[in-house]
């Protein structure tokens, strides 16, 4: 079968990208826009392979998705292209209504136009078509200090990210209920893992704290999130892919709930270990802290942040047997292990396009 993965250059498309190509035999065509978070670098190792073409166009591009369907013919698509950073929507939301909610919909409307004739001349062939759209947790909006989102949870979102991502949910499925297009959607929990654009917290934290630079954190640190190593989520997108209910939506969480002071932490004594500050050659010529941790500053935070996210996974766990395999400790370890041996991807995916400076003040 032939994969059409949508935004495949990004973090989690590209990690999926690796992942379909070590568990599947599919053929995988892969569609970037290559914004300033989409790098053909995340996909070195993947572009020789054979089973992988590469196509640089954007989603909202109409004539280009239907040539795209046209010649390839994919068995199914599955839809990670987003605009995904918070902070860039409270700088500018347009990009993500392109983006999130018009390049999603001409997604849909072609590809309810490549069924159709599919159906009408008998090729579709045995294994029926499938559109896979990955979401986020955040179109539920914030929790209190207890209770997680289910998929039965209403939609609340309260970023301009988060509302151009519930209304694209919202067409996928007004799509299936209208049309009859056999879609799937996933929302999921916060991905860390490798290849993650530096401005995320994660990777920002860890490069930071290397480069002797202040962590910052917004309001108190106490903003919970769950927390899903992205290697367990594209595991997940698979299995829903092969054996998820068409019309059905799964919720895709870590079961890690953590403060951003305590993952920032973690980070820190990970750190420690492995880049004791006494060695690190950022710190030559000045007092070295004892520990990372104390790098830690706390900034304004982020206007109308969510104070709490946790995900009720229970669903595809009883019904298509996902489980997470990566801990907490062990995911962290692993991914400041990644970016401490790639500084050079780094380097070159910040290049021209990005100083880790402050973002999402609405200014």
């Amino acid at each position: 079968m032939t994969l059409l993965i949508t935004g495949g250059a990004g973090f989690i498309g590209s990690n999926f990208v690796h992942y379909a190509l070590a568990h599947t035999p599919h053929r995988l065509v892969v569609v970037d826009k290559l914004t300033y978070a989409g790098s053909l670098l995340n996909l070195e190792h993947a572009l020789p392979d054979p089973r992988v073409a590469f196509v640089r166009a954007d989603i909202a591009d109409r004539d280009a998705m239907t040539r795209l369907f046209a010649e390839h013919r994919p068995g199914a698509v599955v839809n990670l292209a987003a605009e995904t950073h918070v902070d860039r929507s409270i700088d500018g939301p347009r990009p993500f209504i392109d983006t999130n909610v018009v390049g999603t919909c001409v997604l849909l409307d072609v590809a309810r136009q490549f069924v159709g004739e599919a159906q009408a001349s008998a090729a579709i062939g045995q294994n029926p078509f499938r559109f896979l759209h990955v979401s986020t947790d955040e179109v539920y909006g914030a929790l209190g200090p207890s209770g997680q989102f289910s998929e039965e949870t209403p939609y609340a979102p309260n970023s301009p990210y988060a509302a151009s991502k519930a209304s694209a949910d919202h067409f996928v499925r007004a799509y299936a209920h209208t049309y009859g297009l056999p879609v799937l959607v996933t929302n999921c929990s916060n991905n860390y893992g490798p290849y993650q654009f530096p401005e995320k917290l994660i990777p920002l934290m860890i490069l930071n704290a290397v480069d002797g630079r202040p962590l910052p954190i917004y309001g108190d640190g106490a903003n919970v999130r769950d927390w899903l190593h992205v290697e367990d989520h594209c595991a997940g997108l698979l299995r829903v892919l092969d054996q998820g209910r068409a019309g059905e939506k799964y919720n895709v969480g870590g079961g890690n709930e953590r403060t951003n002071l305590e993952i920032v932490d973690a980070i820190c004594d990970v750190l420690d270990e492995l880049r004791p500050p006494a060695s690190n050659a950022a710190f030559r010529g000045k007092p070295a802290p004892v520990s990372y941790r104390t790098l830690k500053t706390l900034v304004p935070d982020r206007p109308g942040h969510d104070r709490r996210y946790a995900i009720d996974a229970n669903k595809i766990r009883r019904e298509l047997g996902w489980t997470p395999r990566h801990s907490l400790g062990e995911g962290l370890r692993r991914t400041v292990l990644w970016y401490l041996e790639h500084r050079d991807w780094c380097e070159r995916v910040q290049a021209g396009r990005y100083d880790r400076e402050r973002l999402g003040l609405g200014g």
